[in-house]
């Protein structure tokens, strides 16, 4: 544990000190389990609860039909590093050094994850918790980067960004499949063995005693669009008419469905559920190329239109949550940081971008969290070039750039929210300098952070033409 870390540690309260009825965010509340889900590249309209109506998805529902169902939440950004930065630091990505996706190749992953951020896993296993990450990791392949350099006990999951198939789990040819620091060859769907894995921590964290922290990130439902056959064969027989490749994202969503449940039974089984708060959201909106639905937003994954950035998002908290409640408060990523800090206990040192959400979980609404909420992406390829794409809301008004080069944008989402009618040249000039003046204070904001591993210092660039 690193030194800084010690004067973190919070010891639990002696039995004589809680008190049978304080709620979840008391203080003298007993400190619940918490287990932290996120899917990736799951659309906003891609569950039943959300509106699907070709797409079964009844464990997801159950748990949204037990808490509080969030309407109106955003993923930090529009791919997966940065809002995976921003969930596990409560700091929007690009001021912990993630402004965009991390990838194998130096030169073309866009972020270095600060090591002087103390994340929500090294401040909770300060405080005495067990602190496990299954599943994807997608913050760095080499120390100080990895799960368990940040706070993490336990990691059994993929290290890398992405797998080029769910069965042999390999990424360009590389296996990045991990067991703490020694490389395994599980065999099995992704999805089948984060499930598994998640449920053995889940019974060696009731054996344990201490109150625990698991992060589980499922690959799915990215590319590729890979179920098993035997839930695909469910979904054509069910859905004759469904284009092909609807049917395989799915059955991809349908097969993550059932290994929540399979996770959320074992809460059950064990004795945990009443005592563990259960978080679930998406790292970003649906990949609409293959088949993903947003709902009524426009675009999908990598935009900051609507599409690219509103998530499924849903909270269980037992003794604090109404079954069956929804709220259209308006949050990012970064703020189940503050929420969950909260309700463990513990401080995050230095400053936070986040704030916790509790108050909407014991009434369904709270002041705005803040006057402007932030998108930003950093990108390589033809179209970004190593340049960001940006966005900023503020209540009804939304400005955006979605190309780097491209015409600034400005909607009103309570008039337009499917961001039909750009209102950058015509409408109120007072609220477009206010957003222009914002998003311009934020980009030098970011622009003072490093996000590129030093050594890259050192790396020669030179350039053969044909």
């Amino acid at each position: 544990m690193p030194l800084a870390l010690l004067p973190l540690l919070l010891l639990a309260p002696p039995d004589d000190a809680r008190t049978g009825d304080a709620r979840l965010g008391d203080a003298g509340a007993d400190r619940p389990n918490v287990l932290f889900i996120i899917a990736d590249d799951l659309g906003f309209g891609d569950l039943g609860c959300y509106g699907a109506d070709d797409l079964r998805s009844p464990h997801l529902d159950g748990l949204a039909a037990g808490g509080q169902r969030w309407t109106s939440f955003y993923a930090n950004c529009p791919v997966c590093s940065p809002t995976r930065a921003a969930v596990l630091s409560g700091r929007y990505q690009d001021l912990v050094g993630v402004p965009g996706v991390i990838r194998t190749n130096a030169f073309n992953s866009w972020g270095d994850l600060r090591e002087d951020t103390v994340l929500l896993p090294e401040a909770l296993r300060a405080a005495g918790y067990r602190t496990a990450c299954i599943g994807k990791w997608h913050l760095g392949l080499d120390a100080p980067d990895r799960p368990h350099d940040r706070g993490f006990e336990t990691f059994h999951g993929f290290l890398g960004d992405m797998m080029d198939d769910y069965v042999t789990h390999l990424r360009h040819g590389i296996n990045y499949m991990r067991d703490g620091d020694e490389t395994i060859e599980p065999e099995g769907h992704a999805t089948d063995l984060f499930t598994d894995w998640a449920i053995d921590e889940l019974e060696a964290a009731a054996a344990d005693g201490r109150p625990f922290f698991l992060y589980l990130a499922y690959n799915a439902p990215h590319t590729p669009i890979q179920p098993p056959e035997d839930w695909l064969a469910k979904v054509r027989e069910r859905e004759p008419k469904m284009s092909e490749r609807r049917a395989k994202l799915v059955a991809l969503i349908e097969h993550m469905d059932d290994g929540i449940g399979r996770v959320l039974l074992a809460l059950d089984v064990l004795g945990l559920a009443d005592d563990t708060v259960v978080v679930f959201t998406s790292d970003n909106g649906g990949q609409v190329s293959v088949g993903a639905s947003n709902g009524p937003h426009r675009d999908g994954k990598g935009t900051v239109y609507e599409g690219g950035l509103a998530v499924p998002t849903m909270i269980r908290a037992p003794g604090l949550t109404t079954a069956g409640s929804q709220t259209d408060q308006v949050a990012l990523s970064m703020d189940l940081t503050l929420t969950v800090a909260e309700l463990a206990g513990v401080d995050l040192p230095g400053r936070r971008d986040g704030v916790s959400l509790v108050p909407s979980l014991r009434s369904g609404s709270q002041p705005p969290v803040r006057s402007a909420h932030f998108f930003r992406r950093r990108e390589g390829g033809r179209a970004y070039n190593g340049q960001t794409i940006d966005a900023v809301r503020s209540g009804r008004w939304k400005l955006l750039q979605n190309r780097p080069t491209g015409e600034m944008e400005m909607y009103d989402l309570q008039a337009d929210p499917l961001e039909q009618n750009d209102l950058f040249a015509t409408g109120p000039a007072k609220v477009r300098g206010a957003l222009l003046e914002a998003l311009a204070k934020h980009r030098q904001r970011c622009g003072a952070v490093p996000w590129q591993k030093p050594s890259m210092r050192d790396l020669a660039v030179d350039v053969t033409l044909p």
